[in-house]
Order: C-alpha cells, then sequence, then structure tokens
C-alpha cells in the first residue's frame, strides 16, 4: 500500500489485534487487559448462545459484528475505570511487592 492510499484511507492502515494477542508492558495494562477479558465474557454471557439481542435471532456475520463490538465496549470501560477490578489487582499486587 502506497502512502498516498493511506494518507487518503487511514482505516486501510490500521490493524486491530485480538485483546488476548496483546501483551501488555506494565502491570496496569495486563490489570486493565484481564478486566476488559472479563467485560467482554459478561456481555457474551449477557447476549447468551440463542436469539442474540433483544431475540432478534443471529446469523454467523452478525455473530462476528456483535463479538467485535462486545470486545471494543469491554476496552473501552476498563480504560475508563470499568469495573474497579483492575485497580484492586493492581494495588494488590503492589502490596506484595512491598
Amino acid at each position: 500500500m502506497s502512502a498516498t492510499a493511506a494518507l487518503e484511507n487511514p482505516a486501510a492502515t490500521m490493524v486491530v489485534e485480538p485483546l488476548a494477542a496483546r501483551q501488555p508492558k506494565t502491570v496496569e495494562a495486563a490489570a486493565k487487559q484481564f478486566e476488559a477479558l472479563m467485560i467482554a465474557q459478561l456481555l457474551k454471557e449477557a447476549r447468551g448462545d440463542e436469539g442474540g439481542w433483544l431475540g432478534g435471532g443471529e446469523d454467523t456475520g452478525s455473530a462476528t459484528q456483535t463479538g467485535l463490538a462486545e470486545e471494543q465496549f469491554a476496552q473501552a470501560l476498563a480504560q475508563s475505570g470499568g469495573l474497579g477490578l483492575s485497580s484492586q489487582i493492581v494495588s494488590s499486587l503492589s502490596a506484595r511487592q512491598k
């Protein structure tokens, strides 16, 4: 892909890695990643296996789209404080180091 094409369509250069594939660099980042995974799992369980959100049914494409949306929502929640789990993990690990 040329630089011109990348400037015309910045989204074409963005590569989104799955949450589990990212390597955290700090304890805080690892805790937030863990919390995001937990939130994503809660959202998935809340949606259930059948019927999708609001019982509208899902095909393979919409199931994938919903899964990606849940993962992004979970990441956003975790980055903005989430359920408070990541801060508890960080403080617990910090206390053990002392």
